[in-house]
């Protein structure tokens, strides 16, 4: 399978902020052993293709990935393909069940480093306090906020070289500076709010970060950022979003463009972003 944004290039980028939910939003991760599954096979992925791992949150119907590839840009593609067919391949087996998982497509999102990544981090962190599940993001077994802090002895999906990584990212000096940073960023949240509110530019922008930032990805898309509108938010930060256009079920030429079977390829290398995978 492809998300929209591998048809456009998006998936390709050295760091990106995934979310894949499960089909029609069923509960089929409900159980911690169909979630820790999917932890084995993110850990299988991330030895097979070399990927890094920075955060991630397994809720019971979607889950919210914070990846980053150096080199190779099907790292990150390949790893999700994997992850989706064999989690779901056991399931059904396990189940003796048949049909989808997933939704067919999972949603990627381009992060700029420094305060937009940290933006993106908490939003990770405090997915299950938000779903009104725990009151805080360590009660959540499997989540990066664990991992990252207490990392287990084997099999850890975030290791010592992607913590430093994760510390360059976030513009912090030190792994220490990434642990105190975020344990003082989630207290602040729960003190000052008594559910964290749900930011959708995570889960829907296709890049998030300055203005100019996004305009240089607008730039590389070329023709197809027509149907793409850069939005200010009230904090400051700017999306990528799409446009909502109308148009007709058969793509006729002048539409074809908004058609999900295009296949126009984005094949550039940013420096100076991340992406986040919703599924």
């Amino acid at each position: 399978f492809m998300s929209c944004q591998e048809q456009t290039g998006i998936s390709s980028l050295p760091r990106l902020a995934p979310t894949h939910r499960c089909h029609e939003h069923d509960w089929l991760l409900k159980f911690v052993c169909d979630r820790r599954r999917w932890l084995a096979w993110l850990f299988e992925a991330r030895k097979r293709y070399g990927l890094t791992i920075l955060n991630y949150v397994v809720t019971s119907n979607h889950i919210h990935l914070l990846v980053h590839a150096d080199g190779d840009r099907l790292t990150i593609p390949r790893s999700m393909q994997l992850l989706a067919g064999r989690v779901a391949q056991e399931f059904n087996l396990r189940k003796q069940r048949t049909g989808a998982f997933w939704e067919d497509r999972y949603h990627a999102t381009a992060v700029e480093t420094g305060r937009h990544l940290r933006r993106c981090m908490t939003y990770i962190d405090l997915n299950m306090v938000r779903a009104g599940v725990v009151k805080h993001p360590a009660d959540w077994e499997c989540c990066g906020y664990r991992g990252i802090r207490n990392p287990p002895l084997r099999y850890r999906c975030i290791d010592r070289i992607d913590r430093g990584v994760l510390a360059r990212l976030l513009e912090l000096s030190t792994v220490d500076d990434v642990c105190t940073w975020q344990e003082r960023v989630v207290r602040e949240s729960l003190e000052t709010q008594t559910k964290p509110p749900r930011c959708p530019e995570w889960t829907e922008s296709i890049a998030v970060g300055d203005e100019r930032y996004l305009h240089g990805i607008g730039a590389e898309l070329g023709m197809i950022a027509h149907y793409r509108d850069v939005t200010l938010l009230r904090d400051g930060t700017s999306v990528l979003r799409e446009t909502p256009r109308a148009y007709t079920t058969r793509n006729a030429p002048e539409n074809t463009i908004l058609s999900c079977d295009n296949s126009l390829i984005w094949d550039v290398t940013f420096r100076n972003q991340a992406i986040a995978l919703v599924r």
